[in-house]
Formats: C-alpha cells, sequence, structure tokens
C-alpha cells in the first residue's frame, strides 16, 4: 500500500528544466557566432577581389618570318686559317732571284748572303726562311715553292708476280714397226727357265719396250709367248741398250719389239 501513491520531488524538475534552458542558451549561441562569422568572411574575400589590379601588360608581337631564317653561313675556322697561313712561304728580306734580269739592283754587296729570294708564288716577311713541307697544311691551293725530302730508307721496289712459264711440249714418241734388235747396242740373251727346259717349252716372245732419249730401256711387256717364256724375256729387254734416236737435231724416245727365241738344245 505503501507504493500506491508516489510523490514525484520538485527539486528535480526545477533542475532538469534549469539544464536544458542553458542548453538550448549555448547552442542558439554558437550557432549565431558560426554564421556572423562565415558572413564576415563572405565580405572580407569581396573585398580583397575588389582590390585586385586589373591592368594588361602589351607585349611587342613576334616577327615569325625573322625567327624562322636560319643562317647557313659556315662558321669562321681559325685552324683552318692557321692551316692557310702554314702553308704561305716566309723570308726574312724580300728580295728577287736571279730569274728577274729586268730588275736591276741599286748596289753591289761584298758580303755572301745568306737569304733565300722569294718564291715564285710570293712569301709573306716573317723571322726566318722557311718553306712548307710538301703534303702540309689543310685543303686549299698551294703556294709558293716546297723542298722535297727524300725518303730515309732504301728504296724498295715490290715486284710483281713472275709471268707463267711456257708450257712444256709434249714428248713425242716415235713408234717403230720394225724389230728393234738390229739397232742394239748392247742386247743381253734371257735365261732359259728350267721349268721350260724341263716341259720340253720352246719358242718365240715379242716384248714391247720404250726407250727414252739416251737410249736405255725405261719399260718392257712381253706381248706374246709361252706364258713361261715371258718373265726371262722381259729381264732380259730391260738390261739392253740402244743408241739415241735423233729426229732434226732432237733425241725422242722409240717405242719397238725385240724378239726372243727360245731354242733347247
Amino acid at each position: 500500500m505503501m507504493f500506491n501513491n508516489l510523490i514525484e520531488s520538485s527539486s528535480h524538475r526545477k533542475e532538469f528544466k534549469r539544464r536544458g534552458s542553458f542548453l538550448l542558451f549555448t547552442t542558439a549561441t554558437y550557432a549565431l557566432l558560426f554564421v556572423i562569422t562565415g558572413v564576415a568572411s563572405i565580405y572580407a574575400y569581396d573585398a580583397n577581389l575588389g582590390e585586385q589590379s586589373y591592368e594588361i601588360n602589351w607585349l611587342p608581337p613576334v616577327n615569325l618570318e625573322a625567327t624562322a631564317t636560319v643562317s647557313h653561313d659556315p662558321a669562321p675556322r681559325p685552324h683552318q686559317a692557321d692551316n692557310n697561313r702554314s702553308n704561305v712561304p716566309e723570308r726574312v728580306v724580300a728580295m728577287l732571284s736571279v730569274n728577274h734580269p729586268e730588275v736591276v739592283p741599286t748596289g753591289v754587296s761584298v758580303t755572301p748572303n745568306k737569304n733565300l729570294p722569294l718564291p715564285p708564288g710570293g712569301a709573306r716577311i716573317g723571322p726566318r726562311d722557311w718553306d712548307p713541307a710538301v703534303g702540309s697544311g689543310g685543303p686549299g691551293p698551294a703556294t709558293g715553292s716546297a723542298r722535297i725530302i727524300p725518303p730515309s730508307g732504301p728504296l724498295v721496289i715490290e715486284a710483281g708476280d713472275p709471268p707463267p712459264q711456257p708450257p712444256k711440249p709434249p714428248v713425242k714418241i716415235l713408234k717403230v714397226s720394225r724389230v728393234l734388235n738390229s739397232q742394239a747396242i748392247s742386247l743381253p740373251k734371257p735365261v732359259y727357265p728350267t721349268l721350260a727346259r724341263t716341259a720340253g717349252v720352246q719358242g718365240t716372245v715379242n716384248v714391247q719396250v720404250l726407250i727414252d732419249e739416251s737410249g736405255k730401256v725405261i719399260s718392257a711387256k712381253a706381248v706374246s709367248g709361252h706364258p713361261l717364256l715371258l718373265l726371262e724375256a722381259q729381264r732380259a729387254a730391260m738390261q739392253a741398250r740402244f743408241s739415241p734416236t735423233i729426229v732434226g737435231d732432237q733425241p725422242m724416245k722409240v717405242s719397238g719389239v725385240i724378239t726372243y727365241n727360245f731354242v733347247i738344245r
């Protein structure tokens, strides 16, 4: 029964009301300050814009034709000028050579002359008598005379390839159809083979021989006869000697046949 009737304290209601009023006043004050600050900043920005200067700076027009023109003149080359200057002979005294008889000297000197005369192409006056060397300096026409300096080393001449030797004429072989037995200087007889003698083999063997320019047999080959007699016939033919065959004052090789007769006695 004691909780049926609740009594609200009046002191808490007043406290809540006071706090709410304070919070509302504070919020309104801050909002007003923000509004005033924003408006003031806007007016201040407009004032700064009003104070700016709107003067126009004038620039002269650019001449495009003048800037587009490119100079094609070559730059001066002091190096080339120095080279051309070094190619000019120098003389201490402007003295003509003896090749100008039309100029009569004003006096006769008894002291020997130590200066060089002017070259045909002219020279410049300098502290020395000097001629440019051959091949020195840069491009351009050479002026004045020049001294040729011979090489210090021995002169070497490169010889070309030797001319080819003429081809040797082919060796001519004189073929003789007759038997060469009668022309032999030395004609050894062949040895009768023991096997052929035992078998009773006999007959004629023809040997083809090749004789060189000196009369020596250089090859021999049996072309006919019994097989048991061929080897000894070839050996005997290789030992034969003949007199040289000369045709028109020129020795020649000769090819012919040597005949051997094998007879059992």
